[in-house]
């Protein structure tokens, strides 16, 4: 039996030297686009006598942020409870799993359902090798994160019977998936994120098989301390007291790419997108 997040260390979702290939990838990703852009400063005139060198200028600074703009959504950890098949039980090869409401428990589980304030959940994945212009079609995400009470269904104490806040989409013709969800807790040790893989196609996400891209989407603080000021995540408020997304183990070396933009409100519920490049 897996205890509460609380009074665990999570391995594989926090430890630095498990992460150490990823974050090294991703620092040679971001000196070799620095390393591009050095021709195009040193190409510009002065910048007071020359219209060229504005517009040189002007290019460069297009160039890095299409750069930026188009690189592939970072890899992290899918922690220790994906539910994949690849640290125990695999939610993937259940009936039922592929929905766009997780908010409940399916097929032979306890049927409980996941409380909290609402939250829907949209991504939408595009081809990084093109530009970040064309929707990824007939792809799909698998998605997953913790309850108001930072557990997590399948694994942590008192849902290991539950299956909630887990699902599978395809992609529609815009490259996007949607799930109706409630806004995760902030457990010990860990800024608020949602969990997410992709896959080339749906029979490969039932399958449990060719993962494109696993990541993570951070949550913004604003937000997260508008809810957890609400009933039944007063746990939320003092964990998150102590954390920062500069100190958290996955977010610290850059979510830019990562984080959602939030609308909404606790009466009506949130709106959290992501464009997640492949």
């Amino acid at each position: 039996m897996h205890r509460h997040h609380d009074d665990e260390v999570h391995e594989h979702d926090r430890g630095l030297s498990y992460d150490l290939p990823v974050l090294a990838r991703r620092r040679m990703i971001r000196l070799l686009a620095g390393a591009s852009l050095v021709p195009l400063v040193g190409c510009s005139s002065d910048e007071d006598t020359s219209s060229a060198a504005s517009s040189s200028k002007a290019s460069s600074s297009s160039s890095a942020a299409s750069s930026t703009e188009c690189a592939t959504i970072p890899n992290e950890t899918a922690g220790p409870y994906p539910g994949d098949g690849s640290n125990g039980v695999n939610v993937l090869k259940e009936s039922g799993v592929v929905r766009s409401d997780i908010t409940k428990s399916f097929g032979d589980s306890a049927g409980g359902t996941a409380e909290g304030v609402p939250l829907t959940i949209t991504l939408t994945v595009v081809d990084a090798a093109s530009g970040c212009g064309t929707p990824k079609k007939g792809a799909a995400v698998y998605l997953w994160h913790c309850d108001r009470d930072g557990n997590y269904s399948l694994y942590s104490e008192g849902v290991t019977e539950e299956n909630y806040l887990r699902g599978v989409q395809e992609t529609d013709d815009k490259g996007q998936v949607t799930f109706k969800s409630i806004f995760p807790a902030c457990y010990s040790g860990r800024w608020p994120h949602i969990h997410f893989e992709v896959y080339g196609s749906l029979d490969d996400a039932t399958a449990a098989t060719s993962i494109t891209n696993t990541s993570q989407l951070a949550l913004p603080q604003d937000v997260c301390d508008t809810v957890y000021a609400t009933d039944g995540y007063s746990q939320s408020v003092r964990n998150l007291g102590q954390l920062s997304l500069e100190t958290d183990n996955i977010f610290s070396d850059g979510y830019d790419q990562q984080m959602a933009t939030l609308k909404g409100s606790v009466a009506e519920g949130y709106t959290a997108t992501l464009t997640v490049p492949v």
